[in-house]
C-alpha cells in the first residue's frame, strides 16, 4: 500500500476537498519536492497512494498542507495573520514493506495527526 494521506475539515465536518498538498523527501534541513496536488472530493490524493510499496523507501518525508488557503477559499473569516498557515508534518518511514497512512484532522485553529492504517 505504500504511503497515503487523507484530510478532514473538522470545522465543517467534511473532507478537505481542494486543499493544496506537497510531498517532500528530506535529509536534515534539505527538502526535495516529490509531488504537488489538490485533494479530491474525498480529501485524498486524486492519483491514489503517494507511493506504492515498490516505490516507498526508508527515510524521512514532509507533507505540507495549505490550511490557510483552504479555509480562506471556503469563505472563513481568518484573522491576519492567521493562526495556522502551512502545516508541515515531518515523519519517518522505517519499514518499506508496511503501509504508512498520514491523516490530518484540521480547523483554522488546530490540527491532529497520527499514523493510520
Amino acid at each position: 500500500m505504500g504511503l497515503s494521506t487523507h484530510v478532514l475539515d473538522t470545522m465543517h465536518g467534511c473532507p478537505a476537498a481542494g486543499m493544496h498538498v506537497r510531498l517532500y523527501t528530506t535529509q536534515g534541513e534539505q527538502c526535495t519536492l516529490v509531488k504537488s496536488f489538490h485533494l479530491n472530493a474525498d480529501g485524498r490524493n486524486p492519483d491514489g497512494p503517494l507511493y506504492d510499496n515498490a516505490s516507498l523507501r526508508r527515510g524521512t518525508y514532509r507533507l505540507t498542507f495549505d490550511v490557510k488557503g483552504y479555509f480562506a477559499a471556503k469563505g472563513v473569516d481568518l484573522p491576519e495573520p492567521s493562526f495556522l498557515d502551512q502545516v508541515h508534518l515531518d515523519f519517518g518511514v522505517a519499514h518499506e514493506d508496511q503501509h504508512y497512512h498520514v491523516p490530518l484532522l484540521v480547523s483554522p485553529w488546530s490540527y491532529s495527526t497520527y499514523r493510520g492504517s
